[in-house]
């Protein structure tokens, strides 16, 4: 028991010098993410958001297709402004349910779901 206190206390200390670090999430008001937001799988968001800006070569071949906007949680737009792409999951077998959905031919706008499409959060402008 100590030993798993110990460890819990050593990782909220670690957590708190990441505070002050910016990250691509952004809450939709200005404001920072909180803190287990912006760490949680931020290492694979970059790594996608790398391929993104370079044109691939994507993990999967459902990457870089059009995403219909089905759930229309995302503004309605023209078909195939919507583009997909996996954020890998360490420890999964398969896609999982992260992805980033970029908006536009340059991408525009970027969007991140950890739910399979059930909610959307933008990411900070990568202009």
């Amino acid at each position: 028991m100590k030993k798993i206190l110990l460890v819990a206390l050593l990782a909220l200390a670690g957590l708190s010098q990441f505070q002050e670090l910016g990250s691509w999430f952004g809450s939709g008001t200005g404001e920072p993410a909180p803190v287990e937001q912006r760490l949680s799988g931020q290492i694979q968001v970059d790594e996608t958001l790398r391929l993104i800006e370079r044109g691939g070569p994507f993990p999967h071949t459902q990457d870089g297709t059009t995403f219909h906007n089905r759930e229309r949680l995302l503004p309605q737009r023209p078909r195939g402004y919507y583009r997909e792409y996996t954020v890998e999951t360490p420890g999964l077998s398969h896609r999982g349910a992260r992805r980033i959905v970029t908006g536009g031919n340059p991408p525009e706008i970027f969007y991140y779901t950890d739910d399979h499409y059930a909610s959307f959060r933008v990411l900070e402008d990568r202009r």
